[in-house]
This record gives C-alpha cells, sequence and structure tokens, in this order.
C-alpha cells in the first residue's frame, strides 16, 4: 500500500506548478502585516494560525494565489477564507512571490507529539490504513513531514495540531478542497474523528 502510494504521489508531482521566483528581502518588508496572525518569522504562536516558516514556496504561492481567486469569485473558486481573502485581494502576483520567498526562507520552530499519540499516529502516518483505503501520508509528506517543493506536497513537520486537525476536518468536509489533485479531499473522507485527531498531534512532533 505505501508503494502504490508513493507512486501515486510521484507521478502527480509531475503536474506541479515551476518553482516560484521572489526576492525574500522584499518579502520581509511585505509581510508585515502577516505579522499579527502568523508571526513576523513566519512562527505561528497561535495554534488555529498556521506556521509559514519554511514552508516550500510554491505551496505559499499556491494558497495565497487561491485565497486571491476566492476573493474575486465570492469564494466560488480557490480557497474560501473571510480573513485570508482579505488579505490576498490587494496582492500582486510579484507580492506574493516575494512573500511566498521570505517565509520559505525563516527555520520553523519545532513541535511535539504527545506520549500517547506516538504509536497510533506512526502506524497511521507509515502505513496508512489499507481496509479503509487510507493512504500512508509518508508517501506524499516523506519521513520527516517535509513534503516536496516540485510535487507540490506541503511541509506539515512541527505544524500545530490545531492547524492541522481543522484543515482534516475542512477536506473531510468538503470546506476546502484545493489540495493536489483532490488527493486530500478523498483521504480525509475516510478518516474517523479520532484519526484526524492522533495524525494531528502525531505530525506535530515531526521534523
Amino acid at each position: 500500500m505505501k508503494n502504490i502510494g508513493l507512486l501515486v504521489c510521484l507521478l502527480m508531482g509531475f503536474s506541479a506548478p515551476s518553482i516560484a521566483q521572489g526576492d525574500a528581502e522584499k518579502g520581509k518588508a511585505k509581510s508585515v502585516a502577516c505579522g499579527a496572525c502568523h508571526g513576523a518569522d513566519g512562527n505561528s504562536l497561535i495554534a488555529m494560525n498556521p506556521k509559514l516558516a519554511g514552508q516550500h514556496a510554491n505551496y505559499l504561492v499556491k494558497q495565497l494565489t487561491e485565497f486571491k481567486l476566492a476573493s474575486q469569485t465570492g469564494g466560488k473558486e480557490g480557497r474560501n477564507n473571510a480573513v485570508m481573502n482579505g488579505m490576498a485581494a490587494p496582492l500582486s502576483e510579484q507580492d506574493i512571490l516575494d512573500i511566498s520567498a521570505y517565509f520559505s526562507s525563516q527555520t520553523a520552530t519545532a513541535g511535539e507529539t504527545p506520549e500517547d499519540a506516538v504509536a497510533l499516529g506512526s502506524k497511521l502516518y507509515t502505513g496508512g490504513d489499507l481496509e479503509r483505503g487510507i493512504t500512508a501520508c509518508i508517501a506524499c509528506h516523506g519521513p520527516r513531514g517535509n513534503g516536496t517543493s516540485l510535487s507540490g506536497f506541503p511541509d506539515i513537520s512541527g505544524q500545530h495540531s490545531e492547524y492541522i486537525n481543522a484543515q482534516l476536518k475542512a477536506f473531510r468536509s468538503g470546506d476546502r478542497a484545493n489540495s493536489v489533485n483532490g488527493m486530500m479531499e478523498d483521504i480525509a473522507k475516510k478518516m474517523t474523528d479520532n484519526d484526524i485527531d492522533v495524525l494531528s498531534h502525531y505530525v506535530a512532533g515531526l521534523h
């Protein structure tokens, strides 16, 4: 199952966008407003707001572009979020590239996995669940949760568990539907609340 999942992820990675080019120094100046929610260096202290530090620039470009698209289409297209739509709306393409380059260049702080989430979290993350058709997370996000830039799969290592939990449930409900080829929507639909709770705590300690 893990090998099949890895093959699928590699094949889907060929459709990923080219590497984003931005100026990190200019991005630092342009990202001042982002700091209120995500931290000046992208290490958010608010658990429901994601850490952006060290995230792949391509992934950040994709998310900001889709937030902007949602703002332009009344949420009918892109990634709809009341706060982020407004933040992304005035950004130019170059602004998005620069801001993404800045946060990508920062170092993310490490998280921690609770002891009671290690065993089951590791089992789901590395092996998935064949009977329920849940692909192993490791196939796309790697053994340390770092993802890959070219494939478009994000770095989820050390991410706030509250944020990961909320996003998995959003993928499951359909409130969020912008993953690569709909992969996360399909996988999350097969997860229970307990699966999501355990995995979200498990990945918080990967780094």
